[in-house]
């Protein structure tokens, strides 16, 4: 798959209609310049392969394809439209996906930029994205796994990016987040929207950093210096420790113990600054994340000089999708 390429032929020779072609397999190597897709180097391909790979086996027949049978092997092309407004995210998947399907090559729009904002797209305004050329019956068994792919990786960014603005126009310096609650297999999608939309992942799984939450000190006897030592103890020097604490008293039992951040969970706004800044008078080094409830719309209340972090589980379980489009050429 290039981008804004000429690698293949000219449409002249590749696109006749009523005949039967088959692409270069080279042709579905994935190409994205740094300036459209900033962040696609973190996406490891075996991974992503993989995981495409998976989302496909989703959707494609168990047996026969009859609607690719139908509409045949000859080379068309289809075009992306975006559709309503939001920030494009989502490129290295949508690109995945016709790599795995093969034989395909996308060749995108110049203003087509991960991270961007179109707030005028719209169904009576769409805008063109992306061409994907190709055997027909390939484009038509990638296109809802791209088109779901990229509507729900825009959607996260976008929100995200919301967040984002709402926090800078407040001159807060902190960080907006996501949290763990992700759609199960699609995580790395939704975690990659985040970034895209200038917010911070959180932890990616149970593995990146150490996170103590009230049933795991439960399960302890009660102890947060018991919980956080013991964790230490495996963790090391390599992985941050992370405990939810329901009062201030809790979060410096945990600084105390070892833990490198606290989370202020389910505090009420005026409460949790006060807090906050007792906490960072004693523990200044000690990261303070504000979680719980917290929404775009009540998110301004918890800005505060002593909080780091603000994070939301609504960015990946409350967005919506942005409406695209891939439509055969006719």
């Amino acid at each position: 798959v290039a981008i804004k390429s000429t690698t293949m032929a000219d449409d002249s020779n590749t696109a006749q209609s009523g005949k039967r072609r088959k692409l270069d397999e080279s042709t579905t190597t994935t190409t994205i310049t740094e300036e459209q897709s900033p962040l696609s180097s973190l996406l490891p391909p075996p991974q992503i392969r993989t995981i495409i790979t998976q989302y496909l086996q989703d959707d494609i027949p168990s047996h026969f394809d009859v609607g690719g049978h139908v509409v045949g092997n000859t080379i068309q092309k289809a075009e992306l439209w975006m559709k309503s407004p939001g920030v494009l995210a989502g490129i290295p998947f949508f690109n995945a996906t016709f790599d795995v399907c093969g034989s395909c090559q996308i060749t995108w729009e110049d203003i087509a930029m991960e991270g961007q904002s179109y707030p005028n797209a719209s169904g009576d305004n769409k805008i063109k994205l992306a061409t994907v050329t190709g055997p027909v019956s390939h484009l038509l068994r990638g296109e809802r796994t791209a088109l779901n792919t990229l509507s729900r990786c825009s959607g996260v960014a976008t929100l995200s990016n919301e967040c984002v603005q709402i926090a800078k126009s407040n001159q807060w310096k902190g960080l907006v987040a996501g949290t763990r609650k992700t759609t199960p297999g699609f995580r790395l999608v939704e975690k990659y929207g985040l970034l895209v939309g200038g917010a911070a992942t959180h932890r990616l799984d149970l593995s990146q950093m150490v996170m103590l939450k009230d049933n795991h000190v439960w399960a302890c006897g009660g102890s947060i210096e018991r919980a956080v030592k013991k964790a230490r103890v495996v963790s090391g020097f390599s992985q941050k420790i992370e405990v939810e604490c329901q009062s201030l008293s809790e979060a410096m039992i945990a600084a105390e113990a070892g833990a490198d951040v606290v989370m202020l969970d389910n505090f009420e706004p005026e409460q949790l600054k006060k807090d906050a800044k007792v906490f960072k008078e004693k523990f200044p080094h000690v990261t303070v994340e504000a979680s719980g409830g917290i929404t775009m719309e009540t998110m301004p209340d918890y800005f505060s000089e002593d909080v780091d972090v603000i994070s939301q589980g609504k960015l990946t379980q409350g967005y919506d999708c942005v409406d695209f489009s891939l439509k055969i050429v006719h």
